[in-house]
Order: structure tokens, then sequence, then C-alpha cells
């Protein structure tokens, strides 16, 4: 019994006693969950940068939309989750301010930088689709990054197990009914290694130079993404809001890879028509 203990991969030989949910800083308290968010922000953009300066494109547009893209990004991120966990805010609707207490949703963050993917290069006169294509891999690993917030929560888990991995939940984090098993499937951090994978192909993609239109390694980023969301959301306990008995983020993944594979076959038909 691990009662003292917050968390803890036992048969990995991992245990972190106490853990807590913030650091205090000069009198500041700082939630691990935004550093985590702030360090995989970081990560994406560099990334993307580095994809600007490879493919001979000017960095600092990248500086610049920067700037728009990742305050958008944390409140479409926030405004997605508070949507559809609204029963829990309308009470207390302050709290919807109060980021330090985690819940962000992913596929907030994506839509609305879609959205400023295209306000941005509309308004500079830049291409979107070559704007999506060069942050599509910085987006992804800081999305592997973002989720390790999850882990300081002790949230984004699944189901009961007893494989070598498996991660102790505490009792307060347990959702009904199983707060009679201390064990569960670490949901979080196969998201995080299947983005790990998407990242590593979207370089390889991009640096083999195998995809020839704008906008293809975009739309091949947002189907693998939601593959792997799905697979996740197959295994989690403690998904956000369901429609039908089925999470949302199931039902927007299906649509994502509905509408991005009819996009890229119309491009790839597009090149063959050239």
């Amino acid at each position: 019994m691990f009662y003292t203990v917050s968390v803890a991969f036992p048969h990995l030989g991992i245990y972190i006693e106490n853990l807590g949910r913030s650091v205090t800083v000069f009198g500041f308290e700082i939630a691990y969950y935004g550093i985590i968010i702030a360090l995989g922000i970081t990560a994406g953009y560099c990334t993307a940068q580095f994809q600007a300066k490879r493919t001979g494109q000017d960095p600092d547009i990248y500086l610049d939309f920067a700037m728009y893209v990742i305050i958008a990004a944390i409140v479409g991120a926030r405004l997605y989750y508070v949507i559809f966990s609204w029963d829990d805010y309308k009470d207390s609707p302050m709290q919807i301010l109060n980021l330090r207490a985690g819940g962000l949703a992913i596929y907030g963050a994506v839509l609305t930088s879609i959205s400023m993917v295209f306000i941005y290069g509309k308004l500079k006169k830049y291409s979107p689709l070559l704007i999506g294509d060069t942050g599509a891999a910085g987006l992804v690993i800081g999305q592997a990054i973002g989720r390790w917030g999850n882990f300081f929560n002790s949230e984004a888990y699944g189901g009961p197990t007893n494989l070598p991995w498996k991660l102790y939940i505490a009792p307060q984090y347990r959702v009904i009914p199983y707060q009679n098993y201390e064990y569960f499937h670490p949901a979080f951090l196969y998201e995080s290694v299947l983005d790990l994978i998407i990242f590593v192909i979207l370089l390889i993609f991009a640096k083999k130079q195998i995809l020839k239109k704008d906008g293809q390694l975009a739309l091949i980023y947002l189907i693998l993404y939601s593959f792997a969301r799905i697979a996740v959301e197959l295994c989690r306990l403690d998904s956000v809001r369901y429609v039908y008995g089925i999470p949302v983020a199931i039902i927007a993944s299906l649509s994502i890879i509905v509408i991005s594979s009819i996009l890229l076959t119309i491009n790839f038909k597009g090149i063959e028509k050239e």
C-alpha cells in the first residue's frame, strides 16, 4: 500500500512521495502543470524556428506568429475544456481563470491554432499552408512534453492494470467506481510516446522532402495525431465529456480524420493534374 506516495511506478522502482502540484519561487506559487506547458511551448517554438531556417524561410515570421498563436491556443484550450465541463464551473465562473488548477484541452488549442494560421497568413500575405507545415512538428513535440503536466496532476490515466509500467494513483484522484484500485494505465505517457513517434515521422518527411505541396505535412499531422488520440481515449477513464456515451475527443478526432483525409486526397490529386 502506498497511501503516503502521491505517484509511483512500482515495477520501475520510481516512487515520488508527497508530490505537490506547484513550486514556490520568491513567494509566488507556480504550478508544475504550467511549467510543463511552458516547456512544451518553448520546444515547439524552437522546432518551428529550426524548420523555418532549414527551408529557407525568415525565422522572424515565426517569432511574430508565436506571440499571437500561443495566447490564442491557451485561450482556445481553456474554452474548449470549460465548455465541455460547464457543470464544474457554472457555480464558480471565476474558476475559469484559474489555469493553475489545470484544465486545458489540446483540441481547443489545435483548432484555435489552425484558425490563427489562416488569419495570420491572410493579414501578413504569407502562405498559411506553409506556416502549418512548418509548425506541425513543433506543435506535436509541444504536445508530447505538455502531456507530462497530467502526471503532476494525477490525471489522464487509463483503466486498472498490473503491467510492469503500471502507475499508482492516490485515492483522492481515482474516478468512480475505481476507488478500490491502486494501479492504472499511464494514458498520458502513452500519448506522449505516440506524439514523439509522430514528431519523428514529420521530421523525416520534411527532411527527405517526401511531400511535394504545401499543406500536406500539416494534414498528415492532423490525421496521425487524431488516430493516436482515439487510441488513448479508448484507454482513459477520465475523459472530459461524453456525447451519447462517446468521448468528445473521439468524435473530434474522427471528424478531423475524415476532413483531413478528404483535403489530403484533393491535394494529391492536384499534384497529379499538374
